[in-house]
Parts: C-alpha cells; sequence; structure tokens
C-alpha cells in the first residue's frame, strides 16, 4: 500500500499528534493509502489470503463483517484492512486479524456523529490556537477526509480492539475510536483513529513535551458512572489511572 500526501491531512495529523483537552490529552492518527499492493505488502496478501480461505468456518464464507470470504473481494477488502493497521503501527503486527475482529459500521453519518462528540473539547482546542481557528474544526476536517476518499462513496469499517496487543490497550487510555473509510471505486482507505489518555500516560511516554502539542485551560465535563468507567461530554470508556 501508498502512503498518500494530502495537506490536509497533514495539517490535521500535526494538530492531533497532541492535543491537551484539560482532564485527559488526544492523540490521533489520519492517514490515507492507496490499495494498490507491491513488495512486501503484496506477498503478506498472497499469504494473507490463502490463511483466510483455509481457516475460515463455513459461516464466514457465507457471512462475515466484511463479506462473504469465499468472494475474493471481500477477503480483499479484509486485508486491505490488516495492512492499513500494518502501515499505521509498525511497532504491532496484526496479521493474524480476522474478519471477526472488525466491525462495519451502518453508515457514514452515525460515525460522523460519533467522531464529532468525541471531538467537541479538540474543536474548542483549535478555535483557540493560532493559525487554525480560523474555520471550525470539525468542518475542515470533514471537508479534508471527503476530498480524500470521497465520503459519500465510502463503505465504514472498525477495529475490535482485543484491549491487550495493540496501541488501543495501552495503560492509561480513556476512551478511543477508530474507523476504516474504504472507497472501493477508488481504491483507497482513509484510517482515522484517536485515543484519550490520561496526562499520566501522556507523559510516560513523552507526549507531554511534545513540540507539536496544543493544549487549553478549559476544563473538559468529566461524570463518573455506575459501572465504573468515566464519561467525557457523552463518551464512555474507562479510566486507567
Amino acid at each position: 500500500m501508498r502512503f498518500l500526501e494530502y495537506p490536509s491531512l497533514a495539517r490535521l495529523s500535526t494538530f492531533l499528534d497532541h492535543v491537551d483537552c484539560g482532564e485527559y490529552v488526544v492523540q490521533g492518527d489520519i492517514e490515507a493509502y492507496s490499495c494498490k499492493l507491491a513488495g512486501l505488502d503484496k506477498k503478506l496478501s498472497r499469504s494473507l489470503d490463502q490463511d483466510v480461505q483455509l481457516g475460515s468456518s463455513p459461516l464466514e464464507l457465507s457471512k462475515s463483517p466484511v463479506g462473504p470470504l469465499a468472494e475474493s473481494s471481500s477477503r480483499k477488502t479484509l486485508i486491505y484492512l490488516i495492512l492499513t493497521l500494518n502501515h499505521c503501527y509498525p511497532d504491532y503486527d496484526f496479521s493474524l486479524l480476522r474478519a471477526h475482529h472488525f466491525r462495519k459500521e451502518p453508515g457514514v453519518a452515525s460515525v460522523e456523529e460519533a467522531v464529532d462528540s468525541h471531538l467537541l473539547e479538540v474543536s474548542k482546542v483549535w478555535e483557540n490556537t493560532p493559525g487554525c481557528g480560523e474555520s471550525a474544526f470539525l468542518d475542515t476536517m470533514w471537508t479534508a477526509i471527503d476530498e480524500a476518499v470521497t465520503l459519500q462513496e465510502c463503505e465504514v469499517y472498525s477495529y475490535k480492539s482485543d484491549g491487550e496487543t495493540d496501541p488501543f490497550g495501552e495503560v492509561g487510555n480513556v476512551w478511543s475510536f477508530n474507523f476504516f473509510f474504504y472507497n472501493r471505486k477508488q481504491k483507497r482507505i482513509l484510517y482515522f483513529a484517536c485515543r484519550g489518555k490520561t496526562h499520566a500516560a501522556a507523559s510516560s511516554s513523552g507526549e507531554e513535551s511534545s513540540e507539536c502539542a496544543y493544549n487549553s485551560d478549559a476544563e473538559a465535563d468529566l461524570y463518573p458512572t455506575e459501572n465504573g468507567t468515566t464519561q467525557y461530554g457523552g463518551i464512555i470508556g474507562t479510566m486507567d489511572l
């Protein structure tokens, strides 16, 4: 897969590298890739394709979150999702993931709503950041994503983290989301993920001293819930202190 350069996405990625929202720090990744394979990706793709065909149950061959795995197009979708994660997080190996590790989202509209809710505090920081606040963060973000992959043509998938063998299970994560916007016609995938992290976790990983850090003195709304999780402005996740 080939990384696709878009100045508008690069600007957003720089901003999302570290955003101090008061009660937590947001770290995000937003990258677009061409699904044309070459080199090691092509070799791994052939191996994964064989493994998926041989290791899938009769049910998965007829129905799975990415489509019937008996069909080449469905297996390709699964392989593209796996390869995208490998490119985004080179310190991890996602080659053993299978279709049940992913979810097909109902549509773009519901994903937009979920993302907007998570990034409400981030948008406030953007508004108060010199050179950024001339346009609304969420509008800027969705326009940039649409320019890269044409949202109305996309299928949207998410990765169901196991909480142990990937970045989303790191200690100190308060909440997280990850979405793949796959334009089958354009053969492109845009991957968008964000994690809300405690200050202690961000500090231990060296992120508190990031030169690209953005912050706000505004306090986020913090509500304890009955089941031990913590709710930020309507978004629920587990807080590890």
